[in-house]
């Protein structure tokens, strides 16, 4: 294959012929993915960002960034301009042009862990996990999150037993060895005596519903969302942002592995029933459902080919990179209040 030469982008779920309503166009991309290492002490939050801008409009921003930096003109990326010498006054000029026209979503990849827990062990799992319309389950992870964090090597022994329980390729039943140092790792953490709230939810990690769970994640239940993938929690939480109740959001964004056509539809039916969504398998056909969902479509796109999907790389970027990035500083107005991380931390 030529050098030059690109594939296709890959993935996606392009909007059905005849939208109705209102549909507002959102560029998207996000960093800090780091596949199911999870637990990467490097790369400890992941961000999805989201701009409201024209394609002109997005190109006249690019340009003035670049203007006399010497900036690559294909990609601009977070690291290089954040380490350049002008970087604090061209992100005050870059967030001044953005305010009210961009979105970003934090997940704290450690909390996503815990929270993974509760909703796949707890209650039953679906495409809501992670997002403001399962908040009811927020208590439990919180709590757990917060006194599992003063477990020292116990804690992360705890997330890392979890990671290797779900990271399991396809196969006709779990591994009963995996399983048993997950719970060997339940009970050291238990030991160290976290508190009445996570002993709670510690306890209620029963033999019997973990083994049926993984179980089902072995055999391919595609009900169950990809238990160690922040994109689809941030991706919900983006399209209810930018929907706000009252237009449908078709998203542009770039290529990423996780946004295959079923699970989008998954996405797409949760968004418009909320967490109780009727029993219809997306996949089955054209999905009779009542109700018209939020997310109106998703078309992927090489981010070089469109600047809308740069400038939102460029926001993650810089988000993920900002010490204290839930502080008071000039990010501040453009963050998720629903992002998935301690309120308080």
């Amino acid at each position: 294959m030529l050098r030059d030469q690109r594939l296709p982008p890959q993935g996606g779920l392009p909007p059905a012929d005849g939208v109705g309503g209102t549909v507002v166009e959102i560029a998207c991309d996000e960093s800090g993915f780091s596949g199911t290492n999870l637990l990467d002490t490097a790369t400890p939050l992941f961000t999805h960002a989201s701009v409201d801008l024209r394609v002109d409009e997005a190109d006249d921003l690019l340009r003035a960034l670049r203007s006399g930096s010497g900036w690559s003109l294909n990609e601009f990326k977070s690291g290089r301009f954040l380490r350049s010498q002008r970087s604090s006054d061209a992100l005050e000029w870059l967030l001044t042009a953005l305010h009210g026209r961009a979105h970003v979503h934090l997940v704290d990849k450690e909390y996503f862990l815990v929270t993974r827990i509760v909703d796949l062990f707890l209650v039953e799992p679906s495409y809501a996990a992670g997002t403001r319309l399962t908040q009811e389950h927020r208590p439990a992870a919180l709590a757990l999150y917060r006194a599992g964090r003063s477990g020292g090597h116990d804690w992360t022994a705890f997330l890392a037993a979890f990671v290797r329980l779900v990271r399991t390729k396809r196969q006709h039943q779990p591994d009963r060895n995996v399983m048993e140092r997950f719970f060997q790792a339940r009970d050291s953490l238990a030991g160290a005596r976290l508190g009445a709230e996570a002993d709670v939810v510690l306890d209620a990690l029963t033999r019997a519903r973990v083994w049926e769970v993984v179980n089902r994640l072995m055999n391919d239940d595609r009900s169950i969302p990809p238990p160690l993938e922040p994109m689809l929690p941030a991706l919900a939480e983006t399209v209810l942002f930018w929907s706000g109740g009252t237009r449908r959001v078709l998203v542009i964004h770039d290529e990423q592995s996780a946004l295959t056509a079923g699970r989008l539809r998954r996405l797409q039916q949760v968004l418009a029933y909320g967490a109780d969504s009727p029993a219809v398998d997306p996949d089955e056909g054209e999905a009779p459902w009542a109700r018209e969902s939020p997310l109106a479509g998703l078309v992927t796109v090489d981010s070089r080919d469109d600047p809308r999907v740069q400038v939102a790389d460029l926001l993650a970027g810089v988000a993920r990179r900002t010490p204290n990035v839930g502080g008071d500083g000039l990010l501040r107005p453009f963050l998720s209040p629903t992002s998935l991380r301690d309120p308080e931390g």
